[in-house]
């Protein structure tokens, strides 16, 4: 997996009741299947929330040591899955005998914002130091990890990764019980609703327009640096975007306590890169073990990105409304030859 450093981290990156005791511990579970689609209760208790990163945390660190997508499969999905997912069946080929330089992700000072939803999908975020940095001055950083679940008999699964900066983790809006509170995809309340960002980034990407993002490495940066490859002397490069927002790629939202939300959203990015008669194509083990097709003179790599936005509220906040995108996570997913 490929992290994208955000703009000021230097780190690389859900009736009625008979006995009120059975009602309170349905709610306390999170598991309410009498009216369980109308009553607002927690996703998740903070135990369960604290079981959930401790059972992603072991199957990473087995599927990462013997590179077999198959260990951690049954909790990823979403953006995150598909990035995890290929890249370690691509590296299953490239390393058979599996990773000999394994060194296992510990994840501490765990921090859970659990918000308060009726019906499914139910959703949290978890926020921790990790041992992929030394702790110190700008190389900290943290993982933060929204866990999803469709129903009460699904495990819960890791949609969504960014690494940020302590200082860059917005701050989440709780109730007096510390709570969190999650945000419909199609409020008004904010300056753009979080079911359109990734149409919106797409369109940005394409055209500059709208221009409803902050400039930045994900944003104006990525222009930049794609224009500067798209024409080489003998060879071009071309890029295509678009939004992916069903079922578990879909974007999940909390508030924030300025009144905006922190949103995670996917798109599906692909580069074509075509040579002229005689120019080789570069392709590296990685691209090599997802490749289908002959590559002659025309090379297409699909990635998925998973971004993390800090979205003012409407009426105001930072740069006229426009949303930062703090974090990018982004993984080749298949490619092809021509």
């Amino acid at each position: 997996m490929r992290r994208q450093p955000n703009r000021r981290s230097r780190a690389a990156t859900g009736g009625p009741v008979v006995a009120v005791a059975l009602a309170l511990a349905l709610a306390a579970s999170g598991c309410v299947t009498v009216h369980g689609e109308r009553a607002i209760v927690p996703a998740a208790t903070r135990a369960e929330a604290a079981e959930a990163l401790k059972e992603f945390t072991a199957a990473y660190n087995a599927a990462d040591k013997a590179y077999d997508p198959a260990l951690s499969a049954p909790r990823v999905t979403g953006a995150l899955g598909a990035i995890n997912q290929a890249g370690l069946r691509s590296r299953s080929v490239t390393f058979p005998d599996g990773n000999k330089d394994h060194v296992p992700l510990e994840l501490t000072d765990a921090k859970f914002t659990v918000p308060k939803k009726a019906g499914w999908p139910r959703y949290f975020l978890a926020d921790a130091d990790s041992n992929r940095d030394d702790d110190v001055g700008p190389a900290d950083n943290r993982w933060v990890i929204v866990f999803l679940r469709n129903g009460p008999d699904q495990l819960w699964r890791a949609a969504y990764l960014t690494i940020l900066a302590p200082a860059d983790i917005p701050a989440l809006k709780t109730d007096k019980d510390g709570f969190g509170e999650p945000v419909a995809v199609d409020t008004t309340a904010l300056s753009h609703a979080p079911g359109g960002l990734g149409e919106q980034y797409v369109s940005y990407l394409r055209t500059g327009e709208p221009a409803a993002f902050e400039d930045g490495p994900h944003t104006s940066v990525w222009r930049e640096s794609r224009a500067k490859a798209a024409k080489r002397p003998g060879r071009s490069r071309q890029y295509l975007d678009e939004p992916v927002d069903r079922g578990d790629y879909a974007p999940l939202a909390l508030a924030t306590e300025d009144g905006g939300a922190l949103v995670f959203f996917t798109v599906r990015n692909f580069e074509r890169e075509t040579t002229a008669k005689g120019v080789r194509i570069e392709i590296g083990p990685d691209v090599r073990a997802l490749l289908n097709g002959e590559v002659t003179n025309s090379l297409t790599k699909e990635m998925v990105s998973g971004q993390a936005v800090r979205v003012p509220p409407a009426g105001g906040g930072a740069a006229d409304g426009r949303v930062e995108v703090l974090g990018r996570l982004t993984g080749m997913t298949s490619a092809k030859g021509f």
